[in-house]
């Protein structure tokens, strides 16, 4: 949150421009701090998660993505499983469940909450919950329509990071989300080795 006290943009009026059952997008009238005026257009979107499905066994440490046409780009990528329920009240939770197992069957004995992200915030307002899940199970999907050319990948950690280096993996929540988990799992595995000490 900004330290200042007053906010350096104000809102002076706001009026939404096109609403659909996934997005709203207004257009609002703002002043600076300066005094100058300007249009600042805003994309508004629900609450969605993004959920990292780690995979720990004895032949290493696998993840399960998703692989799907983004029509906003041309282009089909993988990414980690994400999502939202089109509800501004959801617990954070129950959607990263529910969306983990929509797309890709898995059924999770253990999810960790890691941190909330805002999405490309320089135009759009919408939370990401973060989440691992790890003691996975395969299920049945229960995709949306719009998902009927996602397929499921199980690939090695060590693949999905030359993925990112290699432009199979573009999403940038995608990118965040498994920087964020190394980051967590540093300082977790730093403070188990100074309690053993």
């Amino acid at each position: 949150m900004n330290d200042e006290q007053t906010p350096p943009i104000r809102t002076i009026s706001s009026r939404e421009v096109y609403r659909n059952p996934w997005t709203r997008v207004r257009e609002d009238v703002i002043e600076r701090s300066n005094g100058v005026r300007g249009i600042y257009g805003v994309v508004d979107k629900d609450p969605a998660c993004i959920v990292i499905p780690l995979e720990q066994t004895a032949e290493g440490d696998f993840l399960w993505l998703v692989r799907q046409y983004r029509y906003t780009v041309g282009d089909t990528f993988f990414e980690l499983p994400q999502g939202g329920w089109e509800t501004a009240e959801v617990d954070p939770e129950e959607l990263a469940r529910g969306e983990l197992r929509e797309e890709t069957g898995l059924l999770v004995e253990r999810m960790t909450h890691l941190a909330d992200h805002w999405i490309a915030y320089g135009a759009m307002r919408q939370i990401h919950h973060v989440y691992l899940a790890e003691g996975l199970t395969p299920g049945e999907t229960e995709r949306d329509p719009e998902e009927h050319d996602m397929t499921v990948h199980r690939v090695p950690v060590s693949e999905f990071e030359s993925m990112l280096l290699d432009g199979r993996v573009m999403d940038n929540c995608t990118v965040a989300a498994w920087g964020l988990y190394r980051v967590w799992r540093d300082r977790r595995d730093k403070l188990l080795r100074s309690t053993l000490k």
